[in-house]
């Protein structure tokens, strides 16, 4: 027998704050020029962004936006030294709005860009070469249209540039902001592709694609810099996501980057914070290299330059290579590293003198070698399906009948990939075994892997994940009676179906943010999301108005089940949460109650889908920490 080790041999319990606090730096990118570094650091209470010189430290930085209520997670540089940009939303509602700093009067107050009615909001911004000073936005002035306009950034002037004539269509423009190409959505999900003519636009067909493997649509739909191609996320003829590229003129697909028996990872596109899917020349705008998904990460590079730079940058870090900036020349460059243990470590690099700096780690208050590293695991479904995962042990602990929690992702055609998840090393650090599956659905394994998805909610989606505890189990790491189950978005759902369907196999869940009807939860998503719904939810899940259909989802739905839960239950949910209404929580915590269930209920006012502000995550993380303590038996703050 493995002896258990004493309390002196553990690592360090650390407090819930050094793990959910805002990191003390983050995001950093370089200025087109190369004199300046912007990054993300906190003050009054909230992340903003600080500029400094490319040679000074933080002591010599500025403070240039001032928010108080919720922090900045997103910024631009501009084409003008004089003005910097930054997407803020009210309390998680996520009804985004530009704003313009002056960089040259940074105790100004910023300037709101895009005024705009509740319900409206920016989706992508980025520059408009044809107009100096200017950048181009999609914006949905008209709820349910998001139309492309050139905003003037020193006064602020609005010009449209195209406007969409379809929920099921868009325009895509070239560089110089003119129309392309020409895409629309069947009600089958089958992607049109086509090249734009003339002066009238008449249109002609070049692709037809698309389907339940594509639950987002075809991932990417970028213009080349030329104008004439257009890079996809394409499947093709194979299992795995390649980039492709589609000609203007022909309509002939090259492959632009593909790795056998590894799709390219999509993440980067539908979770803010990660990782690009492809990394970007800011002089040419010509890709340099492609992100796929692997047991770590993969990065291929296609661009000879960023080759002998990606040499270079590869001996700063063990790590995978995570976000990129440089200067206009592409000498001078600021990157981060994904890594499982040492978050986000920044490096500033000058190719032309090969001199390289640690500009800041992000968490230097966590040491990684009392961290817990993340493995990869595989193990096959009871179909024989091929499941991946990720499984972090708890450090200075015999890895034998542990408590465990599966902790399953959002989506749910997102993927777990490696990298430091807070919540992760958080749990290890109490103790707890964490396993983590890319169950069917799951995007990055292939086209069969997601479709086999299809009508699978609470069903074989869930196998997958009893599955993986009972491979935990069977392998020797997880105690059988102290098995959790938590996770947010689809995979609160997934805690309650795991409550519900399978009531005697978890000792303690918590649903953060998560579904509990899902023909409730399709009608009350924002409208402008239905017309791009065929490929997911209608595709995997259902239409709530074919009464068959609704039925069958009812089935699906914890709510249905609720008088079956006798699982210690915690729930958190967002007010202001535009995706998951809080009336999915509240129904769940109602009979509950009445009934006299354990069942721990935190709403934050001032957050929407997912808990932003530090304070709330470290409101959210104690309790979990209570709650797993009290039904799993891991460590605890108060020990």
């Amino acid at each position: 027998m493995t002896q258990t080790p004493s309390r002196e041999s553990l690592p360090t319990l650390f407090d819930v704050e050094e793990f959910f606090a805002d990191p003390e730096f983050a995001g950093a990118s370089i200025s087109p020029d190369g004199t300046r570094i912007a990054y993300l650091a906190p003050k009054y209470g909230r992340t903003n962004v600080w500029v400094r010189g490319v040679g000074e430290g933080h002591e010599d930085a500025v403070c240039v936006t001032h928010e108080t209520r919720r922090g900045v997670h997103t910024y631009h540089w501009t084409d003008d030294p004089r003005w910097l940009l930054y997407l803020q939303d009210t309390d998680g509602n996520e009804d985004w709005h530009l704003y313009r700093v002056d960089l040259d009067a940074p105790d100004e107050p910023a300037v709101d860009l895009t005024p705009m009615a509740p319900g409206s909001r920016v989706a992508v911004v980025e520059p408009h070469k044809p107009s100096p000073g200017s950048v181009r936005v999609w914006m949905n002035l008209r709820p349910m249209l998001f139309d492309v306009f050139r905003i003037d950034v020193a006064t602020g002037e609005t010009t449209v540039l195209v406007e969409q004539t379809d929920p099921t269509s868009s325009t895509l423009v070239d560089s110089e902001g003119e129309p392309a190409f020409h895409v629309e959505v069947a009600d089958d999900g089958t992607h049109s592709f086509y090249a734009i003519d003339g002066a009238e636009g008449d249109k002609r067909l070049l692709s037809r694609q698309g389907g339940a493997e594509y639950p987002y649509g075809l991932p990417l739909q970028l213009v080349t810099p030329d104008g004439k191609g257009l890079l996809l996320g394409s499947h093709q003829d194979s299992d795995d996501m390649r980039v492709v590229r589609l000609d203007r003129e022909t309509g002939e697909e090259t492959v632009v980057a593909a790795v056998d028996g590894h799709s390219l990872c999509t993440m980067g596109m539908v979770a803010p914070g990660m990782p690009p899917a492809l990394y970007f020349s800011r002089r040419t705008g010509e890709v340099l290299a492609a992100r796929f998904v692997g047991d770590r990460p993969r990065i291929e590079v296609l661009d000879p330059h960023f080759a002998e730079v990606y040499a270079e940058l590869s001996k700063l870090s063990d790590g995978v290579l995570g976000s990129v900036s440089s200067d206009e020349s592409e000498q001078r460059w600021v990157v981060s590293f994904v890594h499982d243990r040492d978050p986000g470590a920044t490096w500033f690099y000058d190719h032309a003198t090969r001199e390289s700096r640690l500009l800041f780690r992000p968490h230097p208050e966590l040491d990684p070698a009392e961290l817990s590293p993340m493995t990869p695991v595989r193990f096959p479904a009871r179909d024989g399906l091929p499941l991946h995962g990720f499984l972090t042990l708890p450090a200075g602990t015999a890895p034998e009948n542990l408590p465990l929690v599966l902790l399953v992702h959002g989506g749910p055609w997102a993927h777990d990939t490696w990298s430091f998840d807070k919540t992760v090393q958080f749990l290890a650090n109490r103790g707890y075994a964490v396993l983590q599956v890319n169950f069917r659905g799951s995007t990055g394994y292939g086209k069969r892997h997601i479709a086999a998805a299809i009508g699978e909610f609470a069903g074989k989606m869930h196998d997958d994940l009893i599955d993986a505890a009972d491979w935990a189990v069977a392998r020797g790491y997880a105690d059988p009676a102290r098995i959790g189950i938590a996770g947010g978005s689809y995979g609160g759902y997934a805690a309650l179906v795991g409550v519900t369907f399978t009531p005697d196999y978890f000792a303690a869940a918590v649903d953060y943010v998560g579904i509990s009807d899902l023909a409730n939860f399709m009608r009350t998503l924002p409208p402008f999301l239905r017309p791009s719904m065929a490929n997911n939810w209608y595709r995997y899940v259902g239409d709530p108005d074919i009464p068959e259909q609704e039925a069958d989802m009812l089935a699906r739905s914890p709510i249905t089940m609720v008088d079956r839960i006798r699982t210690p239950l915690l729930v958190a949910q967002g007010a202001n949460d535009v995706r998951v209404v809080q009336a999915e929580s509240d129904n769940i915590v109602g009979p509950l109650r009445a009934r006299g269930v354990p069942v721990e209920y935190i709403v934050a006012e001032d957050e929407g889908h997912g808990f932003a502000n530090p304070e709330n995550q470290v409101m959210l993380h104690r309790a979990i920490e209570r709650h797993f303590a009290e039904h799993l038996g891991g460590r605890s703050g108060a020990l």
